[in-house]
This record gives structure tokens, C-alpha cells and sequence, in this order.
């Protein structure tokens, strides 16, 4: 039997333009095809990642950051470096991360679009997926606390750019060493709390 794959996910907006313009510059993605009601883009090889509907003359509900539905979406960069020239990318154009999180199976990067959705960009910390697994099921840091501690991401670049090991920096041990900084949580659930 086949293993089906995620292929792409589907947004409904009140912002059609500034969402295709916000996604577009997230993830260096493209526009395969769009009309007055949707846009599909892309930034791989699939036909399309992500497709923003707006239909025409509905006035869709706002989204609240404590919305039942999809928490976020995430993508994973090949390596630390990546993930870590993507922020410094997007950062220099004024999008910073509404969150970094030190989640130990990944270095994540949470940034939220125009309609408050929360968009995970992230950087594997083990090599294979057993790793990591094992790592979630047996090592007691994740079982006190699966979600991990924040960090400041310039600091992890201006640190992997002067040598430091990319390993070392994504450790909670590394994330933990720097500046104090509140939980993650309620930045992820809420606005407000954290």
C-alpha cells in the first residue's frame, strides 16, 4: 500500500494580495497561477504548496489567534545555515519571527501572516526521523517539556558565522545559555500571554 504525502494546504482570505505578497517573500515561493478569487504558488518542484482562496463577495470571519482549526504549517530547511540565511534574509526586508522556539528535534522559527496564522520555518536536528523519534520517546529534557525553550536567532547566526558548530547551536543546552527570555508557549497558543 502507498504512503500518501502532503502536498499542499489551502488558505481562505480577506487578503488575497498581501497574502500572496507575504507567503511569496516567507518562502521565496512563486505564483503558478492566480485570478481575482485565488492565487496557487509554489517554491519546489510541486505544482503548487499553497493556494489562498478569497471568495468573491463573502467577508470571510477574522481569525483569532485562539481559533479552533490549524495551529501552523511548517517547512524544514536542509540545515541550520539555511534556515539561518532565511531569517537574516527576511529580517533585513523587516519580517522577524513572531517566535524561536528550541524545540530539540528542530530549530524553529514561527512567524505569523497577515491573517495571524502562525508559519513554522525549521531545520531538522537529527539526521533521520528515527532519531529523532527516539529522541521524543526516551529523553526526559522533551518529556518535561516538549516544546523547548526560545532563543535569539542573531545570535545562533552571528555564532554559526564566527565557527560555532551547528550541532552545538541546535541543542537546548545552547538555546538555554543565552539571554532569559519567556516560554515559548504562549506565544504559540496566544497573543498576549508571553
Amino acid at each position: 500500500m502507498s504512503v500518501p504525502k502532503l502536498t499542499h494546504i489551502v488558505l481562505q482570505t480577506n487578503r488575497l494580495h498581501d497574502m500572496r505578497d507575504w507567503y511569496c517573500r516567507l518562502l521565496d515561493a512563486r505564483v503558478v497561477y492566480e485570478n481575482p478569487a485565488m492565487v496557487f504558488l509554489t517554491y519546489d518542484e510541486e505544482h503548487h504548496r499553497i493556494a489562498l482562496t478569497s471568495p468573491p463577495g463573502v467577508d470571510l470571519a477574522e481569525r483569532t489567534a485562539l481559533t479552533v482549526g490549524l495551529q501552523h504549517s511548517a517547512f524544514t530547511f536542509e540545515s541550520l545555515k539555511d534556515l539561518l540565511d532565511r531569517f537574516e534574509a527576511l529580517k533585513s526586508e523587516g519580517l522577524d519571527p513572531h517566535v524561536p522556539v528550541q524545540h530539540g528535534v528542530t530549530t524553529s522559527l514561527y512567524y505569523r501572516d497577515p491573517d495571524g496564522n502562525l508559519v513554522e520555518l525549521q531545520a531538522d536536528t537529527f539526521a533521520t526521523a528515527e532519531a529523532a523519534t527516539h529522541y521524543m520517546t526516551s529523553a526526559e529534557e522533551y518529556a518535561q517539556d516538549p516544546i523547548g525553550p526560545s532563543f535569539d536567532p542573531q545570535m545562533m547566526a552571528d555564532e554559526l558565522r564566527a565557527g560555532r558548530d551547528e550541532q552545538e547551536l541546535m541543542s537546548r543546552e545552547w538555546a538555554a545559555s543565552g539571554p532569559e527570555l519567556p516560554h515559548p508557549m504562549w506565544a504559540l497558543v496566544g497573543e498576549g500571554k508571553g
